[in-house]
C-alpha cells in the first residue's frame, strides 16, 4: 500500500511525512527548489505480529509495510497559494493507492502574511478543484481523440464504450463530483483503469493543527469528515515524537492526550478505509504479515506470498490468530476443531494464519 501526501504549499506536508516515517526530510519556511518527492517505506505496527513472534521465536520477523510519498508542491510566490503539485509530481502522484490531504490549521506570522490565515475548508476546496481540473483535462483530451478517430471511420465497440464512459466522467467532474462517486461495471472499470484518475482514488484528510489548538477542533473535523475521513495531528509535535525514544515519547504523548503514534493511527485508519487486511504466515524461520484486500481469496493470498504457490495451489491450512491466542497453541486449537483446510475460493479474513499446500 502506498499513500501520496498532498497539500497546498506550507501546509506541513513534509512535517507530517517526517512524523509518519521518522525521517528527517528538510522542512523549510520558504521554497527550497526541490522537485523530487520524499519517499519512505515503514513497518505497520501490529501487536499480533509481536505476540506471534513471542510464541514462535522465529529467526526473522517481517511486518506489513506502507510507502509514504511526500509530493512537492508547485512553487509559489509571496501571497499566492500555488498548485498542489509540481509538474513532475502530477505524474508521480498517479501511482499512489490513496491520497492523504494535509490541511494547515496552525498560525505563524510569516505564513499568515504570505498565504493568509489558516482556513482548512478553503484549502480543501482549492485542492478539490485542482484534482478535478487535472482529471477533466485528461478526459476532454481523450474524448477529442476518440471523436477524431470516429471521424476517420475508426469506430469500434470498444471505442464507443470508452467514449460513453468518458462522457459520464466529464459530466460528473463538471458537476463537482469525484470520479470515485460514479458506479462502473467491471467492463467500464477496465476501460478507464489505465488513466489512473486522481479523483478515482480514496482520499483521507489530516488536519495539521498547532500544539495550541490541537484537540479543540471537533466541529471543524466533523465538517471535513462529511467529505472525506479525517484525522487531526499536531504535526510539529508528532515529528518531534518520532525522533524520541519510545519511553520519552509515551510521556509527552500522555501530556497531549495522544494514545498512539501518528504512524499507527494513520495506517490503522487507512487499512480500514481502503479495505486492506493482514494475514500471517508463522514458523521457526519466519513470522510475517501480508497485506491483501478484504474478501480476497485464498489463491490471491497464496500469490501474494509467491506466484508458484498460486499456480500449484492445493489447499490452505488455516486457523485464526484469535483462536490461537484463546487456546494457547496450534495443538490446542486442533483439539477444539478450529484448524481448517480451505479451497482456493475461501475468502481470507483479517488475522487468518495460513500455510499453503501446493504442488508444481
Amino acid at each position: 500500500m502506498n499513500i501520496g501526501i498532498i497539500g497546498l504549499p506550507k501546509s506541513g506536508k513534509t512535517t507530517i511525512f517526517n512524523a509518519l516515517t521518522g525521517q528527517n526530510a528538510e522542512v523549510t519556511e520558504y521554497s527550497s527548489g526541490k522537485v523530487e518527492p520524499n519517499v519512505a517505506i515503514v513497518d505497520v505496527g501490529d501487536e499480533r505480529v509481536d505476540r506471534l513472534t513471542e510464541m514462535y521465536k522465529p529467526k526473522k520477523t517481517i511486518y506489513a509495510t506502507t510507502e509514504f510519498i511526500d509530493f512537492v508542491s508547485a512553487a509559489s510566490g509571496a501571497g499566492k497559494q500555488g498548485g498542489i503539485f509540481s509538474s513532475e509530481g502530477m505524474t508521480l502522484v498517479k501511482t499512489a493507492d490513496a491520497l492523504l490531504i494535509v490541511l494547515r490549521n496552525f498560525s505563524k506570522e510569516s505564513l499568515d502574511e504570505s498565504f493568509g490565515k489558516a482556513d482548512p475548508e478553503r484549502d480543501l476546496e482549492t485542492i478539490q478543484s485542482e484534482l478535478m481540473l487535472a482529471d477533466q483535462i485528461i478526459t476532454e483530451r481523450r474524448i477529442s481523440r476518440i471523436e477524431a478517430d470516429h471521424g476517420r471511420g475508426k469506430k469500434t465497440p470498444q471505442s464507443q464504450l470508452e467514449e460513453k464512459v468518458m462522457r459520464r466522467i466529464l459530466s460528473a467532474l463538471e458537476e463537482g463530483n469525484w470520479i470515485r462517486t460514479i458506479e462502473f461495471t467491471a467492463e467500464e472499470l477496465g476501460v478507464i483503469s489505465g488513466f489512473r484518475f486522481l479523483t478515482a482514488k480514496q482520499a483521507l484528510i489530516v488536519l495539521n493543527s498547532g500544539e495550541d489548538n490541537y484537540g479543540k477542533n471537533s466541529v471543524l473535523l466533523e465538517k471535513l469528515g462529511e467529505k472525506y475521513p479525517a484525522l487531526e495531528f499536531a504535526g510539529n509535535f508528532e515529528m518531534e515524537l518520532s525522533q524520541m525514544s519510545k519511553e520519552d515519547a509515551e510521556v509527552f504523548m500522555a501530556d497531549m492526550g495522544i494514545t498512539s503514534s501518528a504512524r499507527n493511527r494513520l495506517t490503522s485508519f487507512a487499512y480500514s478505509l481502503l479495505g486492506y487486511i493482514s494475514f500471517f504466515t508463522v514458523g521457526e524461520d519466519e513470522v510475517r504479515a501480508w497485506t491483501i484486500r478484504k474478501d480476497d481469496s485464498a489463491i490471491t493470498a497464496a500469490g501474494a506470498i509467491h506466484s508458484d504457490l498460486a499456480k500449484g495451489f492445493i489447499r490452505a491450512e488455516c486457523f485464526s490468530y484469535d483462536d490461537l491466542i484463546t487456546y494457547g497453541s496450534e495443538k490446542g486449537l486442533r483439539e477444539k476443531g478450529h484448524f481448517r483446510l480451505e479451497g482456493k475460493e475461501y475468502k481470507v479474513k483479517d488475522g487468518d494464519i495460513l500455510n499453503i499446500r501446493f504442488n508444481i
